[in-house]
C-alpha cells in the first residue's frame, strides 16, 4: 500500500522548472495561429463516444491521496470523438511540413531523455536531474530527434510522437480541426464501458499472464527485462484495444488533457508558465514499485512548454 499523504515524485515527468540553468532568454513566444481543421483528413481515426454519467476518480489503495485522484464521484460526458490512438510521428511529421510550426523543445534547444538511451559522451555532457537522476537535459533532442544528435524516427513512424509540449499539443489540435480532452472526458475513454476498474481491461495487470499495456518490466530503473516486448515507446496500435476500441490508454506515452492540474487558476491574469497541466496514463518507465499511475484513475502533470521522450497527446473533437 503506498504512502497516501505523502506527495511521490512520478519517474514518468520531468519539468523545465527543475532546471536550474538560467533558460529565461529562450521562453517562446505566444503560439502562432494556425488555420483550424487544416488537417482534418486523420478524422477517420476517431470513435464516436455517446457520453452520459460515469464514476470518475479512484479510493483504491494503490493510489495516491496528494494527486486528487478521488474522491470517487459521478460526472456527466457530452457525446465527443475521442482519436483511437496517440498521435503518431508520421502525423505529427505531417503537421510540422505543413506549417512550419517549432516546438518548444527545438526553441530552448534540449528536451528530457531517459538515460539508458543515451551514449556515454552524452551522459557525460548532459545535465542530470536531481531526484529523478535517469532523466537528462539532452541538447538536439526533439520530436525528430528524440535521443539528440544522430537519432531520427524512421523506424518509429507509427510510435507515438513525444517531446511534443502541451503548447505543442494544442498547435496541432488547432491545425486539425481538434482539441485535448477534458480529464473527465480521457477518463470516461478510458474505463471502455467498465465501471471502477483499476486497468482499461480490468483489475487484473496480467490476465491470463499477457501484457495488455507497455511499462516498466523488472528493477526500475535499473532493469528491463522488456516482457512486453518494448525497451521505449511501442507503435500507437500495440496491445489489445480497450472497451470503446481505444489503444494504450495505460502506459506507452503520457498523454496531455485540457485540463490545469490544481484547483483552480485565475484566469483573469496572466498564466505562469510554469503553471501545471494534467497528464494521464503513465508510459513505459512507469512500474509498480515507484510509480503505478499506469492506472485509469492516476493523474499527474507538467508546465505548460515541458517535454520528455515518454510524453505526447491524443486528440477529440465535439460530435
Amino acid at each position: 500500500m503506498h504512502e497516501k499523504g505523502i506527495i511521490k515524485p512520478s519517474c514518468c515527468t520531468a519539468s523545465r522548472s527543475s532546471v536550474e540553468n538560467d533558460i529565461s532568454e529562450t521562453m517562446q513566444d505566444p503560439i502562432e495561429s494556425i488555420d483550424e481543421g487544416e488537417g482534418g483528413n486523420f478524422g477517420k481515426k476517431m470513435v464516436y463516444l455517446p457520453g452520459g454519467d460515469f464514476l470518475m476518480g479512484s479510493e483504491d489503495e494503490e493510489g495516491f491521496l496528494a494527486d486528487r485522484e478521488g474522491p470517487v464521484r459521478k460526472v456527466n460526458i457530452k457525446p465527443f470523438y475521442i482519436d483511437r490512438t496517440a498521435v503518431s510521428n508520421r502525423e505529427f511529421k505531417q503537421f510540422i511540413e505543413k506549417t512550419n510550426y517549432k516546438t518548444d523543445a527545438e526553441k530552448y534547444g534540449w528536451s528530457f531523455v531517459f538515460y539508458k538511451f543515451l551514449s556515454k559522451k552524452q551522459l557525460k555532457n548532459a545535465l542530470q536531474l536531481q531526484g529523478t537522476p535517469w532523466w537528462f537535459a539532452v541538447e538536439g533532442a526533439y520530436w525528430y530527434q528524440p535521443e539528440g544528435e544522430g537519432s531520427d524516427i524512421e523506424t518509429r513512424m507509427d510510435h507515438p510522437v513525444i517531446h511534443v509540449s502541451w503548447n505543442d499539443a494544442q498547435a496541432f489540435c488547432r491545425w486539425s480541426g481538434k482539441r485535448l480532452p477534458m480529464e473527465k472526458e480521457w477518463e470516461f475513454a478510458a474505463r471502455g464501458r467498465l465501471e471502477q476498474k483499476r486497468y482499461p481491461w480490468g483489475d487484473e495487470l496480467h490476465p491470463d499472464g499477457e501484457h495488455y499495456c507497455n511499462i516498466w518490466q523488472g528493477d526500475f530503473p535499473r532493469t528491463n527485462t522488456q516482457d512486453d516486448g518494448y525497451l521505449g515507446t511501442a507503435p500507437v496500435d500495440s496491445f489489445p484495444q480497450n472497451g470503446y476500441g481505444l489503444y494504450n490508454m495505460a502506459g506507452n506515452v503520457w498523454e496531455w488533457c485540457s485540463d490545469w492540474f490544481g484547483k483552480s487558476v485565475n484566469l483573469s491574469r496572466k498564466v505562469d508558465p510554469q503553471t501545471p497541466k494534467t497528464m494521464r496514463g503513465g508510459s513505459y518507465l512507469c512500474h509498480y514499485s515507484y510509480c503505478n499511475r499506469y492506472r485509469v484513475a492516476a493523474r499527474s502533470s507538467n508546465t505548460m512548454d515541458s517535454s520528455t521522450g515518454n510524453l505526447g497527446f491524443r486528440c477529440v473533437r465535439n460530435a
